[in-house]
């Protein structure tokens, strides 16, 4: 039985990503704002992404500004060179949706809900070829 279980740790560490990522869970951020954000920058060289985010109006553009150099930083610990990353893939995810408060209408046509929405954000770095 024991040798099963060795076999399957192998496996799963062989299939393992070993490339550098960093996330975020749970961002006060709807995720259809996110992907404009997100499709800007994905396939990008790792410096031009970042200058380009820091320079957007987006308050998405600031969390992935931190998820992007977050990742760069995992990457050096990994021992490679920022300069010749490139931003492989980012997954972006919806979370959950609060409903925090009403908004009350008049002539007793009730309340709406007026919902929070969250993201979950992944970022993979690569390198290029």
């Amino acid at each position: 039985m024991a040798k099963r279980i060795r076999e399957k740790t192998e496996k799963i560490k062989m299939a393992r990503d070993t490339r550098p990522h960093a996330s975020v869970r749970y961002a006060r951020l709807a995720p259809t704002k996110a992907k404009i954000v997100i499709d800007t920058v994905k396939g990008k060289n790792f410096d031009d992404a970042v200058a380009i985010l820091s320079y957007m109006p987006h308050d998405a553009a600031k969390i992935l500004l931190k998820v992007v150099k977050s990742a760069g930083a995992n990457a050096e610990v990994k021992g490679m060179n920022s300069h010749d990353l490139i931003i492989a893939e980012v997954v972006l995810g919806s979370g959950p949706v609060r409903t925090s408060h009403y908004n009350i209408r008049g002539r007793g046509h009730g309340a709406e809900r007026i919902v929070s929405r969250t993201s979950h954000i992944k970022v993979i770095l690569g390198e290029k070829e």
